[in-house]
């Protein structure tokens, strides 16, 4: 299965809170408080991003974090590869052919790279805007038992 890490999940949780209040700065305490999260992940969390370019820091008593841009210019890849690295689902995707040791004779190598591309584009497409607006929750979207055609009642 694909799927991003517990890290990115948390990060992109922790994302679309700041996003809710751009003017303010956050303290790792209150976003650890917020969030249900233990302070020595997101202080992780946000020194990755930090360094990332999607937040800055600001130091002293009015100190903490806040989003380096406007939300609607992060994209959901850019966080991704902030905290996880580059999007790719196979290794010579992510480092080049060469450095498969198979790539010469790989006939599926091109058809991974477009893969990544499309998901990376989709993942590019939806920022961190649009991930902080509310939604119908998942729940609320999955199908009810009998309710999909062929399925016995």
């Amino acid at each position: 299965m694909v799927r991003i890490n517990r890290e990115t999940d948390y990060g992109i949780g922790i994302l679309t809170a700041m996003a809710r209040s751009p003017e303010q700065r956050f303290s790792t305490v209150r976003l650890a408080e917020q969030q249900g999260l233990p302070q020595p992940m997101v202080a992780k969390i946000l020194k990755n991003l930090t360094r990332a370019g999607v937040l800055v820091s600001y130091r002293g008593a009015k100190g903490g974090y806040g989003l380096a841009r406007p939300a609607r210019e992060i994209s959901v890849a850019e966080i991704i590869t902030a905290l996880e690295g580059p999007i790719a689902f196979t290794e010579c995707v992510e480092e080049g052919v060469d450095a498969c040791q198979y790539g010469d004779a790989c006939t599926t190598s091109a058809n991974w790279w477009r893969i990544s591309q499309v998901v990376q584009q989709a993942l590019g497409s939806i920022s961190l805007k649009d991930m902080s607006e509310p939604v119908v929750p998942l729940r609320m979207m999955a199908p009810q038992p009998g309710s999909l055609k062929g399925d016995a009642s």
